[in-house]
């Protein structure tokens, strides 16, 4: 679930799933492997292509990839200012990379942003393994370690089981025998992992989307990579699309610089764009593609970065760090990333929605107490610059990444099916 591979498979298979819609190539398709060429322009009269993909994301440029590979005409548009949807890295506040959303590659050997990154000249090194735990102001010992590693691996298994039979919450399916881990364990595997508390994520969709204890991460940042792998791509920024119209003719897709015109549509918004009614519909979306984006809703997951000179908590780089805790208030911390003084503290779920809403200044009060508490030093004295990011309140996302409601893991097939042989999301 906080990986990119399963949405950029979906993007690509939809691009190849649209070429029946398509006909021949009508053009020499997009340039982005040979020379580069400005976005399609409106102004005042159509744009007529293949095919239109809404939205610039990790999905997006997946689909401009295959299309030009398979020589078809496009027009890719993005309603922010850049490309990337939830893969930003920002310099402008720290001076060194900030990953505002995705940071992980997970799964590099079958992961194509790995595959692709290889190719960049970026840095692309392994991540420490493991992970610690903070007791209080102490770490973890040996033992301690193997019973919480020991209660995290049954819960996974609990809840895989119980998959099997029936698509119950995760939360239901979890062992009653976890003990004094259980709380910790409960953000581990809800929040860090999904974005949701258990209670709200299907016990199939975690079952499916299982992870190695193998992952990259990128010196110049996640999304500087995606940036670098999208290059020469021709894509229209800031232009948001206003409407999509569509019919057995085509598809008419109106953005804030006018209409284009097309054969065929890849929509790859989140779910949240998708049921907040961003993007009008003629006719409107079937009840049961909205039904399905609605059981397929983004969770909450924000970074708290602060900049804490001379490693004060006496971290090394890249170190992941979760507390044992008592109850949803918690998060984890993502120390020193890639050797730099940037720590990150990271909340989502139910709590870290909570939080977030209330603003920046509760926020860094949360973080620097926060750390105080496991580390004895008054954050507050040695942090410097400091950023909150508010990926609900983003308008072109609304949320962080997505994991089904219980019972609800089917409909990322009904997403997956087309509207007329027109839309594919």
């Amino acid at each position: 679930m906080k990986r990119l591979d399963r949405r950029l498979f979906l993007a690509a298979s939809a691009a190849m799933a649209a070429a029946p819609a398509l006909g021949a190539p009508t053009g020499p398709g997009a340039p982005a492997s040979k020379k580069s060429a400005p976005a399609p322009q409106v102004p005042g009269r159509p744009s007529t292509v293949d095919v239109v993909i809404v939205g610039a994301g990790a999905a997006g440029i997946a689909a401009a990839r295959r299309l030009s590979s398979l020589g078809r005409r496009f027009a890719l548009i993005e309603a922010a200012p850049a490309v990337g949807g939830r893969c930003i890295t920002d310099l402008s506040q720290f001076g060194v990379p900030f990953d505002r959303g995705a940071h992980w590659i997970h799964m590099p050997d079958v992961n194509p942003v790995a595959k692709l990154g290889a190719q960049t000249g970026l840095d692309l090194y392994p991540a420490p393994a493991g992970q610690r735990v903070r007791i209080g102001r102490r770490y973890a010992r040996e033992g301690e370690m193997e019973s919480y590693l020991g209660g995290t691996v049954r819960a996974a298994t609990a809840i895989a089981d119980a998959a099997r039979k029936i698509d119950v919450s995760c939360a239901q399916a979890l062992p009653k025998d976890l003990g004094d881990w259980r709380a910790t364990i409960e953000f581990v595997l809800g929040p860090f992992a999904c974005a949701k508390d258990l209670t709200e994520v299907s016990a199939a969709d975690f079952a499916h989307s299982a992870e190695r204890d193998i992952d990259l991460l990128c010196r110049q940042g996640f999304g500087a990579l995606l940036a670098k792998i999208a290059g020469g791509i021709p894509v229209e920024l800031a232009n948001p699309v206003t409407r999509i119209s569509w019919g057995a003719r085509g598809v008419n897709v109106e953005t804030a610089r006018g209409t284009f015109e097309a054969r065929a549509a890849i929509v790859t918004v989140s779910t949240n764009v998708l049921t907040a009614g961003k993007i009008k519909f003629t006719p409107d979306l079937p009840k049961r593609q909205l039904d399905a984006a609605a059981k397929l809703k983004l969770g909450s997951y924000d970074h708290i970065a602060l900049e804490l000179p001379d490693n004060p908590l006496g971290m090394r780089p890249d170190e992941l760090v979760f507390e044992k805790c008592d109850s949803a208030r918690t998060a984890a911390l993502f120390a020193n990333v890639s050797g730099t003084p940037l720590c990150v503290v990271d909340v989502a779920g139910g709590f870290g929605r909570d939080l977030a809403a209330k603003g920046d200044a509760a926020m860094f009060d949360f973080a620097q107490a926060w750390l105080t508490s496991l580390f004895g030093a008054d954050i507050g004295k040695v942090v410097k610059r400091r950023y909150a990011t508010h990926w609900n309140e983003e308008p072109w996302v609304l949320g962080a990444f997505s994991a089904a409601a219980p019972g609800a893991q089917g409909a990322r097939k009904v997403l997956m099916e087309s509207l007329g042989d027109r839309i594919w999301f």
